[in-house]
């Protein structure tokens, strides 16, 4: 009897538990009134915090006027935060348009550059309604993280000359050149003042203990700047400090001057770097956000249906970014993007809807107008320091190692130094050529090489095919093909995902020929997955995959007439969930070169292994021979259900000698004592325990489970067969579902499907209840040397669930979701 057959579960039995039958509505609803969640104010106050300083900093960084860094922050927070698309970002002056704006300034004037803001936000507006919002995702990270880098550099670069009580100039190579001058002629009390504030801007975050849990909720930014200004203040030390002058005096925009096609370059590279770096932020939110579940649950219950947020839409957060560079542009203010230390705080700090953004941008006009002269005690060293921080924290370490595990370092050299030493669009336009010119080389670049291998049964000539088959590399293909001799057993690998029609020609045209020469071909795709050719479509419907898949192949009537298979790895015909090898293989038919296996189906399992002999035994034979001499040194014990369906390699991403797993019916673990003479499995937790000395255990039920479903239907007066007998050990976990006095295991997000799969996670928490009463486990957790896990693995969804609170009462089995990108 299969261990787990997934069957049709009755109606549940407590259904009033699951799902809740709706309430009617009231016969009349008062008008809703406008509400704040109190999550949503602490978070906008965190990014208030955070926002502040860096404002004004970046407003030193560019030249313009110190209040054109807070209108910039206030209309970010107030008109993109209500427009735009990703309620959770926060827009503002970035650092990635400082040296943008800075060159701006110095070329235009001030004026002209917020007209140059107010059109680009225009352009924005334009883009947004044409939906081309998706279409900026295509740029290659890389060249964003090069654009970045050479941003963060020209920045780090430009703020060491006002760290060291001096004045920058106007680019990189001048800015590098006159840094032996100043620091010969450095000003003491500015250089003190920056080391203060870089000194508390990087150990404010790494105050360790309790006291440094609750210090941290202040934000590292704001502690640093305000050190500085107190000790400063305090100290009465002379230097430069934020001059604000009156808002009667704010300069705003004016009609643009200038050569028409400068203007409309400053344009396009305003609207260029503000639209990428807030579409690629919004996408970084997202990501943030998966990664937080919890969050989620406060937005539906927190403030209602009205603001619940979903995945951002980016064609409208285009659409606010441009409202808000309009608004910005018009008002005076520096140009607007999303910005991802505010929008990561803004997450972190647990904010439910997009009226944190909007707080935030209210509480910096109310400190713009009744802050001033708090404000403009401000050293200008601690600002520039501050900045310069941000600046070197641009140049990402994790960046530069994933664009070199995916070799793409030269796009982002190129991308970074053409910033440096050219200008943000130069630059940008320079990576964008280089990453398209190194993709049209991978595709363009395929490696052929051809091999003999010789054993007891003959020879057999491999051809061995790496990269893209395109036109491009048919004559080295057909060159190589034709080294092949007449009549000779060739096996052809195209380890590739794409083939063109040229490609395919010569290569159909040479293995009919060759076959009809008396020779065999047989064509594999990666790992050995054998290809289907068109003629012999029929045979089989099995799409290549991964040598892991257990392909269900359709056998056609005229196929088993012949007493053939179709050629499916594990050799599984059509029987859902039917274990077997995992790799596809075989010798294709004499003379034919097609792809099906004339074979009988008591053959499968030999096929099977010969397919792991082939193709996987020479990829794992060092590792299994380290294993042989080092003996298993597991690092957790896995137990869960013999369902076919479960690959625990798979689905945990574990290899050889990582795993200690027992499987049985119904992953069950009998309590201590009641084993009835099958000591199997406290054996395996024994052994696992104190001989392995895992470090861990995790018990992992699954959907659709059979044994849960016997265990449901089970009469009491049945026969006594083996089964019954086993599945007795599953019934604390039916009486424990059916307790009142304790809360349901339950999944977060949803509840229970059904009944099975109710019993199916709280079989789970039951079960680990019976590990804990085993002596060598509990022995094990008192000594703090062993942790135990609960898992659920939906088969359907390919999805798995963690066990989180169980002894808190409250059971919950959360998502475990794929690693995002940080923000």
């Amino acid at each position: 009897m299969s261990a787990c057959v997934p069957t049709r579960a009755p109606e549940p039995t407590r259904t009033e538990r699951m799902h809740q039958p709706p309430s009617p509505p009231p016969p009349s609803t008062p008008p809703r009134r406008f509400r704040i969640a109190g999550a949503d104010v602490s978070a906008s106050i965190a990014v208030f915090l955070i926002a502040l300083p860096l404002s004004l900093g970046i407003a030193l960084a560019t030249g313009a006027p110190l209040q054109a860094g807070l209108v910039a922050a206030a209309v970010g927070g107030l008109v993109a935060g209500r427009l735009g698309g990703s309620p959770l970002q926060v827009s503002g002056p970035a650092a990635g348009l400082t040296v943008v704006t800075a060159d701006l300034i110095q070329r235009y004037g001030w004026r002209t550059t917020c007209a140059i803001t107010v059109l680009a936000g225009l352009a924005q507006l334009g883009l947004g309604c044409v939906r081309v919002a998706r279409t900026a995702l295509a740029v290659s990270p890389a060249v964003v993280h090069g654009m970045l880098a050479g941003i963060g550099v020209t920045i780090a670069v430009a703020q060491v000359h006002i760290v060291l009580g001096g004045t920058p100039e106007s680019s990189v190579l001048d800015n590098l050149r006159a840094l032996p001058a100043q620091l010969a002629g450095l000003d003491p009390a500015a250089v003190s003042m920056s080391v203060l504030t870089l000194t508390l801007l990087l150990a404010w975050p790494r105050i360790p203990g309790r006291a440094g849990r609750v210090l941290r909720k202040m934000p590292a930014a704001l502690v640093a700047v305000s050190g500085a200004t107190l000790t400063a203040s305090l100290a009465g030390l002379i230097l430069p400090k934020v001059d604000l002058p009156s808002w009667r005096s704010h300069a705003l925009a004016g009609l643009p001057e200038g050569p028409a096609l400068g203007v409309a370059a400053a344009v396009l590279t305003v609207t260029l770097v503000c639209s990428v770096q807030s579409l690629l932020g919004a996408v970084a939110v997202d990501k943030l956000v998966a990664t937080r579940p919890e969050l989620l649950a406060q937005r539906a219950s927190a403030s209602g249906a009205a603001t619940r947020v979903g995945r951002s839409d980016l064609n409208r957060e285009l659409l606010g970014q441009g409202a808000a560079n309009v608004v910005s542009g018009v008002l005076g203010g520096l140009p607007v993007a999303g910005v991802a230390v505010r929008s990561s705080a803004n997450v972190q700090a647990g904010a439910v809807s997009r009226n944190s953004t909007m707080l935030h941008g209210v509480f910096v006009v109310v400190a713009a107008l009744l802050m001033v002269p708090i404000l403009e005690l401000i050293p200008l060293a601690s600002l520039a320091a501050l900045v310069m921080a941000v600046g070197i924290q641009m140049v990402s370490l994790h960046h530069i190692r994933t664009v070199t595990r995916h070799r793409e370092v030269l796009v982002y050299a190129v991308t970074t130094l053409g910033v440096v030493f050219l200008g943000v669009l130069e630059g940008v336009l320079l990576g964008v050529a280089v990453s398209v010119t190194v993709a049209l080389n991978r595709l363009a670049r395929t490696r052929i090489a051809y091999e003999e291998r010789h054993d007891e049964t003959g020879g057999v000539h491999y051809v061995h095919v790496r990269g893209q088959l395109t036109f491009l590399a048919v004559p080295r293909l057909s060159r190589t093909l034709h080294l092949v001799p007449q009549g000779a057993d060739v096996v052809v690998e195209l380890d590739g995902s794409f083939m063109d029609h040229a490609a395919y020609e010569s290569l159909h045209h040479w293995q009919s020929t060759h076959t009809a020469q008396g020779g065999t071909v047989e064509v594999t795709g990666r790992a050995g997955t054998r290809i289907a050719e068109p003629a012999d479509a029929s045979d089989c419907r099995c799409r290549p995959w991964t040598p892991w898949r257990n392909h269900q192949c359709e056998v056609p009537e005229s196929a088993q007439e012949r007493g053939e298979t179709a050629n499916a790895p594990g050799g599984a015909s059509g029987t859902a969930g039917s274990p077997g090898p995992s790799d596809s293989s075989g010798s294709s038919r004499s003379g034919s070169g097609s792809v099906g296996v004339a074979e009988p189906r008591g053959h499968q399992l030999a096929r099977g292994i010969s397919a792991f002999q082939r193709n996987t035994a020479p990829l794992v034979r060092g590792e299994l021979a380290r294993l042989a001499r080092e003996g298993q040194q597991p690092s957790q014990l896995f137990l869960t259900c013999a369902d076919s369906r479960l690959v625990t390699s798979m689905i945990t991403s574990s290899g050889p000698g990582d795993l200690f797993v027992v499987r049985n019916v119904g992953n069950l673990v009998p309590r201590p004592g009641e084993e009835s003479g099958d000591d199997s499995v406290a054996a395996a937790i024994e052994y696992a325990v104190d001989v392995l000395k895992v470090r861990s255990i995790t018990l992992c039920g699954h959907s659709g489970c059979g044994a849960m479903q016997a265990l449901l239907n089970m009469e009491p007066d049945g026969a006594r067969t083996p089964l019954r007998r086993w599945l007795r050990h599953g019934l604390p976990s039916l009486a424990r579902m059916a307790a009142t006095d304790r809360p349901w295991a339950r999944l977060a997000g949803r509840a229970p499907a059904d009944t099975v799969e109710q019993l199916c996670l709280t079989n789970v928490v039951q079960q680990l209840e019976h590990l804990r009463a085993h002596e060598s486990v509990a022995r094990a957790l008192r000594e703090g040397a062993l942790e135990l896990h609960g898992m659920y693995f939906h088969v359907g969804e390919a999805q798995a669930y963690l066990l989180t609170g169980a002894e808190d009462g409250d059971a919950v089995f959360d998502h475990v979701r794929a690693a995002g990108l940080p923000a």
